[in-house]
């Protein structure tokens, strides 16, 4: 039985529907494409920045089982430098600081609301345990000798923005401050002597 042929008319007519479906998406990317660029020329976003002010340990010992505990009090000023962005930190927002690839202790950053143009300044308390808490413990003692301790404090900030008033999807505040302290002593204030941070954002 000889095999059907697909008629002329019908070959055409699936023809255009393609092509409308990809001449319709092409539309749609560029609008959206056109949407962004006229908000980014509206608004100029820019990064919140952040710096460590101060840092202050409350403890740093050892436990029986022999993992290090640690507790430091860190304020930071977190600056929204947007002229028409606000931002809402929300929660699950975390403060780490860490020593070579080691986590010393973790915080919560709180949530809050930050209007535009606005320094906060903000308290934060982390704590946490590691373990092999004695070699840990005798190599920061030993960089402690030399007067300059390498920290990294890390940041990691869900948070969403506010266009005038369209609250857009959530965000990722990722960052890192590279810090340099010249002693690990408890219940006095470190004296950072030098503090290098980087951020980005993540979708």
């Amino acid at each position: 039985m000889p095999a059907r042929k697909s008629s002329p008319t019908t070959g055409s007519f699936c023809c255009k529907c393609i092509c409308w479906t990809v001449g319709l998406l092409v539309l749609l990317l560029g609008i959206v494409g056109a949407t962004a660029g006229i908000l980014y020329l509206v608004f100029k976003p820019e990064i919140p920045n952040y710096s460590v002010d101060s840092l202050t340990i409350s403890d740093l010992r050892l436990n029986f089982d022999m993992t290090l505990y640690a507790k430091f009090d860190v304020k930071i000023t977190a600056n929204n430098p947007n002229k028409k962005i606000g931002i809402y930190y929300e929660k699950g927002g975390r403060l780490s600081v860490w020593y070579t690839k080691t986590k010393l202790c973790q915080g919560s950053i709180p949530k809050f609301y930050q209007g535009h143009q606005n320094i906060t300044k903000l308290d934060v308390s982390l704590t946490g345990q590691t373990q092999y808490g004695s070699t840990l413990m005798r190599t920061l003692q030993e960089q402690q000798q030399t007067g300059r301790i390498p920290l990294d404090l890390k940041i990691d900030a869900p948070v969403s923005i506010k266009l005038g008033r369209l609250k857009l999807r959530k965000l990722r505040i990722l960052g890192n401050c590279l810090l340099v302290v010249n002693s690990l002593s408890t219940n006095n204030l470190i004296s950072i002597k030098a503090s290098n941070c980087r951020f980005r954002l993540k979708l």
